[in-house]
């Protein structure tokens, strides 16, 4: 199937490892250009190299998404760079933990701000887009109780309600909005990689209530993605779609 991505722009938030790395080199494959960033200017550089060699238009920055005006500076520069923009996939994330009250803010202005700011950043060029997509990276810690109460679970939580009322509020203008929840997702350097050595009961314990007999991988969540992003998926808005190989236990109505 043809997912009718050749030739769209995208703009991509920490997107030189794991998950976000996958995505863009995903959309890259299906011939999107992308505007990138990340904290560290020596994996953004190899990052964007990485992409100009599958044949489109990559560009990236070393961005701090908690420094409001230039991240949206960044926005609106990188939209104008590539010419327009039809996808926004807000995929930087502070991460979990259980080390106090100083997650909760990491949390809130990583993931929550991050991608809000971000949404209403990139929705003016959006608008002009025949296509207009925007994904949310959440978790199935958001939907279903994970480990303990922790900041990452639970404002992911609400990046999924978000994604909701966001989809609600621009269908008008043609845009979708839709978050996919990945599991426990296993890479070279990743969380479950750095539990399974640290950790290893925890590792176990997860993998055990994995019913496939292995945790998912990023290219497995770049298709998901992808997909989403695409016009294959135009008739899509405003679902929260749980790619984890049944690790999850609820029903989903």
């Amino acid at each position: 199937m043809d997912l009718g991505l050749k030739g769209r722009k995208a703009i991509v938030t920490g997107a030189t490892r794991g998950i976000g790395r996958r995505i863009v080199e995903q959309l890259a494959d299906e011939g999107v250009d992308i505007a990138l960033c990340a904290r560290k200017a020596e994996e953004v550089k190899e990052t964007v190299a990485a992409l100009e060699a599958r044949g489109v238009k990559a560009i990236g920055e070393v961005v701090d998404v908690k420094d409001g005006p230039s991240y949206t500076a960044w926005i609106r520069q990188s939209a104008e760079a590539l010419g327009g923009l039809d996808i926004f996939v807000p995929n930087v994330s502070a991460g979990g933990g259980m080390d106090g009250e100083q997650n909760w803010w990491n949390n809130f202005e990583v993931d929550v701000l991050g991608t809000v700011r971000g949404c209403e950043a990139a929705t003016p060029f959006l608008e002009k887009s025949d296509a207009p997509a925007i994904v949310v990276i959440a978790t199935t810690g958001a939907v279903e109780t994970f480990m303990g109460p922790m900041a990452y679970n639970a404002l992911k939580g609400g990046l999924v309600v978000y994604t909701k009322q966001l989809s609600q509020f621009v269908a008008p203008k043609g845009i979708r909005v839709n978050a996919v929840s990945p599991g426990p997702i296993y890479f070279a350097g990743g969380a479950w990689e750095m539990i399974e050595k640290h950790m290893p009961q925890v590792y176990e314990g997860t993998l055990a209530q994995c019913p496939m007999g292995r945790m998912g991988t990023p290219e497995e969540i770049a298709r998901t993605v992808a997909f989403l992003a695409s016009p294959a998926a135009s008739l899509i808005t405003g679902v929260n779609l749980v790619a984890d190989g049944g690790f999850t236990k609820r029903v989903q109505l």
